[in-house]
């Protein structure tokens, strides 16, 4: 009978949790349980009196608002308030900015997987393919990176001129304004093709597309000032760039030094002009060096209150043409042999009028939630299609090395050392792409996720190094030796830069993924903080109080959830159809209540210090990122239609992810501060113990294998990626010396098997198919096969080499 009645509750548990009961229901059960428990106890009629009397004190405190909120919730607000880190307006301004998307969803620990899956599948416009297409197909066939890298230092002239003349700097500038108007998608799929080619390239176009003066003045500035910019950046007149990071202020960009004064002064011949003298210092800035039209954060004093304000005015965005007295610029930065446009720009007390202001006056002090505004938008599409690109060229590339490239009378890509890269390299980019793509598709739905930004941004630029890494060491010597035939070098050199661009890493992963979602993304926490600031004191207990109730029951509904999903990995969640990939919505609905409750528990129990705890931080946010990137990868794979030959790809890349959250999550637990909470948390979370594994040796062998042949499943791993049709071109050669070699095989075998046997005896390879023809054993034309096939192979795994002088600081006669 004990156990049944235990049964009983343990079922109304499940049933509160699975439908995320209010705090109603879930005082209703504990009076269910207390009488349960009374009549299996037999307790005496005293006893169970007291008990009564107790538990009617305790509903009528909870379960009754006026009173709870006098006894229990204004208690714990003054609590709250004092643990409550200290945001400064900098950081207040950055969670104001963007949108909550999916990631609510998954901080709620209850995601609707069908909801997701239901969001159109991401397509171009007709319009938009053809640009994809044709221009920017062109301009990709125009691209020699060895010269543009090693010898120039720069794009050639002409393409410089191609990009101006077919709106390249203008895709995100709208139509009326002579721009192209490109969804996020297609300003996406262009970065990654070009990226796919030439990182130089893809980086000159991706900078005006990105945040600097075009989105800023499409999305703030005055109908004057986009009426005078805007047509000459969509038509290549003018090259922009925006300067933000100076030497002491980088990734916290919030401290810039540079100042503006509010004064009077001279501009075009006109005096008593009001205006601002600004001084600033910034490096690292791209297209500084060639820029016409400089787009500036500062810091605005108005000290002797000409505005009529206050004197500290916060940071302002002005744009500053290039050729305004006192502007220097012109010399350049050398990151990593990349050749794009990037140098320091400095300006000592130069005058402008107001108008040069984005917005005009009414945007003073606004400058910095401008920019994360902007930021959680475009972070979320030029890094990691950059990356992807990159990715792309490394996935075709190093499966037809692997398959050409022989050692030991065997392709590479059949030793298991070799397709245990391959198999990362695979993985890394179905996943990479998925993501690229879903968040892309999210910006053209009217999302502007600041968090799942920081995730792509980091993840994809994070994978694209351990890509071009596995890359490396496939190629082996072919990949280190620089050259015109080598399409790797400068990708392993650059990697780094896209690393520490657009908030460094280290910094994303510490801090902003789980420290921007912990607030943002959460179901409750922000109403619970926006309660707390609030001044109105009625309104901010009645405030706090709701979101607390709803705060609590969600985190007894995940509790149970992950217990109990723990237990049965999800066994009996109603999750999208499909054979082949239940499993993984079950395993990720069960992490996602694990995480909620892990990030609860961890904000409770740390509270203001968890701001400081940047390893338990970052390593919630891998979880938060790995359940992101799931769910991309699912979606991909339903929007592509369930291909069976992709299922290699998507296991890898969700088994991969599913043990990195279990690898996270285990990290969080092991390091928590509190040991009680640690063992109480590890005891809901992992009721079985920790038994998910990495993909297996076979299915890195399923993978590896994809990648080195041809087929529908690598054709879409390296959809929008350029291949040159070029057998003089590094890539083209590769590409047609796969197809070769898999053609001659068998012709190969023959020979192979004569010379085996000692009817053909000729030492070399040419001499050896010459003689192999003479004696019947293979015609003409399988002999010319067999010779094109072993030139092809040649070209693909020769190296460049150079006299010494071509080598020498300066020269550019290679």
């Amino acid at each position: 009978m004990v156990i049944l009645t235990l049964l009983v509750m343990l079922g109304v548990m499940i049933l509160l949790a699975f439908f995320r009961s209010s705090i109603w229901g879930w005082l209703l059960a504990m009076v269910v349980f207390v009488f349960i428990a009374a009549i299996q106890s037999k307790l005496s009629a005293d006893l169970f009196q007291v008990a009564t009397i107790v538990l009617a004190v305790i509903v009528a405190v909870l379960g009754v608002p006026s009173l709870r909120r006098l006894l229990v919730s204004s208690q714990i607000l003054k609590i709250f308030r004092k643990i409550l880190p200290h945001i400064s307006q900098t950081e207040q301004e950055a969670l104001d900015a963007g949108t909550v998307w999916w990631d609510g969803d998954l901080f709620s620990g209850h995601p609707d997987w069908r909801k997701l899956l239901k969001y159109p599948k991401p397509a171009l416009s007709a319009a938009e393919q053809s640009f994809l297409d044709n221009e920017t197909e062109t301009l990709c066939a125009m691209l020699d990176d060895w010269d543009i890298t090693h010898v120039r230092q720069d794009l050639p002239p002409q393409v410089w001129q191609y990009i101006k003349d077919n709106g390249f700097f203008g895709m995100i500038i709208p139509k009326e304004y002579g721009g192209l108007e490109l969804s996020a998608l297609a300003h996406s799929a262009v970065v990654a093709k070009l990226a796919s080619r030439s990182i130089t390239a893809s980086v000159t176009v991706m900078v005006p597309n990105s945040l600097g003066p075009a989105e800023l003045l499409v999305r703030y500035g005055t109908l004057e000032q986009k009426e005078k910019y805007l047509r000459g950046l969509a038509q290549g007149k003018e090259v922009p760039c925006f300067a933000l990071t100076g030497p002491f202020a980088g990734s916290d960009a919030g401290s810039i030094p540079d100042y503006g004064i509010v004064c009077y002064g001279e501009f075009n011949g006109q005096s008593n002009v009001l205006g601002m003298r600004v001084t600033w210092e910034k490096r690292y800035i791209t297209l500084a060096p060639v820029a016409t039209l400089i787009g500036l954060a500062f810091k605005l004093y108005d000290p002797d209150g000409l505005l009529g304000g206050q004197t500290k005015l916060g940071i302002t965005l002005a744009l500053i043409p290039a050729d305004t007295p006192g502007v220097r610029a012109g010399r350049r930065h050398f990151p990593l042999n990349s050749a794009f446009q990037n140098g320091p720009i400095l300006g000592q007390d130069v005058f402008i009028p107001m108008e040069y202001i984005i917005g005009g006056i009414d945007r003073i002090g606004q400058g910095w939630r401008m920019l994360m505004e902007c930021l959680a938008a475009g972070r979320s599409i030029s890094l990691p299609a950059c990356a992807t690109g990159g990715v792309k060229l490394a996935v075709r590339t190093c499966g037809a090395y692997s398959r050409v490239r022989k050692q030991f009378k065997l392709p590479i890509g059949k030793f298991e050392g070799v397709e245990e890269a391959l198999a990362r390299i695979g993985g890394n980019a179905y996943l990479m792409d998925a993501a690229r793509t879903l968040t892309a598709a999210a910006v053209d739905m009217g999302e502007k996720p600041s968090v799942i930004s920081a995730i792509v941004k980091y993840h994809c630029t994070e994978r694209a190094r351990t890509v071009v890494n596995d890359a490396m060491d496939v190629h082996g010597g072919k990949g280190i030796c620089l050259g015109p035939s080598n399409y790797l070098g400068r990708s392993h050199q650059q990697n780094p830069i896209a690393i520490t661009v657009e908030g460094a890493n280290i910094l994303t992963r510490s801090l902003l993924i789980f420290g921007q979602g912990a607030i943002r993304s959460h179901p409750y926490v922000l109403k619970e903080i926006q309660a707390a600031q609030d001044s109105d004191e009625q309104r901010a207990l009645r405030d706090f109080d709701t979101a607390l109730l709803g705060h609590i029951s969600l985190s007894l509904s995940n509790a149970m959830r992950a217990c109990l999903f723990g237990f049965t990995g999800g066994l009996g969640l109603s999750v999208p159809a499909g054979e082949k990939t239940r499993r993984y919505y079950r395993q990720l609905t069960r992490f996602s209540a694990a995480f909620a409750l892990a990030a609860d528990v961890s904000m409770l129990m740390l509270g203001g210090n968890l701001k400081r705890s940047e390893k338990i931080s970052a390593r919630l946010g891998d979880v938060l990122s790995q359940l992101y990137l799931c769910s991309a990868t699912l979606k991909r794979f339903e929007d592509d239609g369930r291909p069976i030959e992709d299922l290699p790809l998507l296991h890898w890349a969700i088994q991969d992810a599913l043990y990195k959250i279990q690898i996270a999550l285990d990290g969080v637990l092991h390091n928590f501060p509190s040991r009680f909470a640690a063992l109480l948390l590890r005891a809901l979370i992992f009721p079985r113990g920790k038994y998910l594994a990495p993909p297996p040796d076979k299915l890195g062998h399923q993978v590896s294998v994809l990648l080195q042949q041809p087929g529908a499943a690598r054709d879409r791993l390296t959809a929008g990626m350029y291949l040159p049709n070029d057998e003089n071109d590094a890539v083209g050669a590769l590409d047609a010396a796969l197809h070769s070699t898999l053609q001659c095989e068998p012709l190969q075998a023959r020979v192979n098997a004569a010379h085996k046997a000692g009817q053909v005896t000729a030492l070399g390879e040419l001499m050896r198919i010459a003689e192999a023809h003479q004696k019947g054993f293979i015609n003409s034309e399988e002999a010319q096969l067999l010779e094109r096939d072993h030139e092809l192979q040649r070209k693909v795994i020769m190296v460049d080499d150079f006299a010494p002088e071509q080598l020498a600081a300066g020269s550019n006669i290679i």
